[in-house]
C-alpha cells in the first residue's frame, strides 16, 4: 500500500444538508484543507514560494461517493501522490469514516494542479518546484513489482 499524508476531521452541523448527511460540495472542501496541511506540514519552503510568485491552479477536481456521512463521524482524509509531471500534480483522496478502529471507505477523489508563475494577467506553466517533489517523494505511487526474466 502507497504511504499516504492524513488530517483528521470531525464533521459538523453546518456541513450537512436538511436531511442531515454532508453536502458534497465539502469532500471537495476537505480535498483543499488537505493539500494545504500538507505544504504547512511537509513542504513550508513551497508556502513561502507561493507568497513571492508560485501559483498552485486547481484544473480538475472529482469524487465519487459510496456511502453518506452525518454530523460528528470521525473522518480520516488521505492524500496520495498519484501522478508527477514537469508542471502538473495528480493527487489522491480517500475519505475513510473512522469508527471505534473500524475504517470504511466513504468516497474517494482526484485532484489536478498545475504550478504557474507569473503576473495574474500573464501566468505561465511552471516547473513543480524542487521543495515539493522532494516533499512528495515518500507519497509516490509504489513501483510496480517486476516478474522474474
Amino acid at each position: 500500500m502507497d504511504r499516504y499524508y492524513e488530517i483528521h476531521h470531525v464533521v459538523g452541523f453546518e456541513e450537512t444538508n436538511i436531511v442531515g448527511n454532508v453536502y458534497y460540495v465539502n469532500y471537495l472542501r476537505w480535498q483543499g484543507r488537505c493539500r494545504e496541511m500538507f505544504l504547512r506540514d511537509q513542504a513550508p519552503e513551497v508556502l513561502a514560494d507561493i507568497a513571492d510568485d508560485l501559483k498552485l491552479f486547481t484544473l480538475k477536481v472529482d469524487c465519487e461517493f459510496f456511502a453518506e456521512i452525518t454530523a460528528f463521524d470521525e473522518l480520516s482524509i488521505r492524500m496520495r501522490l498519484l501522478e508527477l509531471g514537469q508542471t502538473q500534480l495528480e493527487f489522491g483522496f480517500d475519505y475513510v469514516r473512522v469508527t471505534g478502529g473500524t475504517e470504511l471507505l466513504i468516497a474517494r477523489g482526484r485532484q489536478r494542479v498545475a504550478c504557474m508563475r507569473g503576473p495574474n494577467t500573464r501566468t505561465v506553466p511552471a516547473r513543480v518546484p524542487d521543495a515539493l517533489v522532494r516533499a512528495l517523494e515518500p507519497y509516490r505511487p509504489a513501483a510496480p513489482a517486476r516478474s522474474p526474466a
